[in-house]
């Protein structure tokens, strides 16, 4: 994903932060600065870097930013929250049981409707859907639909709402 002076998009960042997020459910990050280096390390990322050197070389390496790393630390933070709010909603599936991509994608489309007051609910559900036909399977639409709506109807009446608040 060659940034070339054009911002990314939001669903670019989503690609970018399913992808980051995916690696750590085999490696989790166990620190923020793991967590970074997982970051950096993203061919995506490795790219823009490149990229922003060439414009600038006596630019420093840049620290963190954008929409993916947001929601790659986001949904880092929140992980327990995440997982306990997908259990919640998910019947007979244990999160332990479920596919690495789907609750990959369960994780970040639940921050969003949680965390996340720029993005709309059926945002976070049609892009982890779209993002689901690239990344998952065929079955993976319809499971991360089901549990997605639910969260979706919970988070709108007010019966999920993120700790502490």
């Amino acid at each position: 994903m060659a940034n070339q002076g054009k911002k990314p998009t939001r669903r670019s960042e989503r690609a970018l932060a399913f992808q980051v997020l995916y690696g750590l459910s085999f490696t989790p990050a166990t620190s923020e600065g793991a967590l970074r280096a997982a970051y950096a390390a993203s061919p995506d990322v490795a790219d823009r870097n490149a990229e922003d050197e060439k414009a600038d070389r006596q630019a420093p390496a840049t620290a963190p930013q954008g929409y993916a790393w947001e929601v790659i630390h986001g949904v880092w933070k929140t992980q327990a929250e995440l997982d306990e709010a997908v259990s919640g909603f998910s019947q007979n599936w244990r999160v332990e049981r479920m596919g690495r991509v789907e609750l990959t994608l369960l994780r970040i489309a639940v921050y969003e409707m949680l965390f996340r007051d720029d993005v709309p609910a059926k945002v976070a559900m049609n892009e982890a859907i779209e993002l689901s036909k690239q990344f998952g399977d065929d079955n993976s639409r319809g499971f991360i639909n089901g549990i997605l709506d639910a969260v979706a109807r919970a988070v709108e009446s007010g019966r999920l709402t993120p700790k502490g608040q």
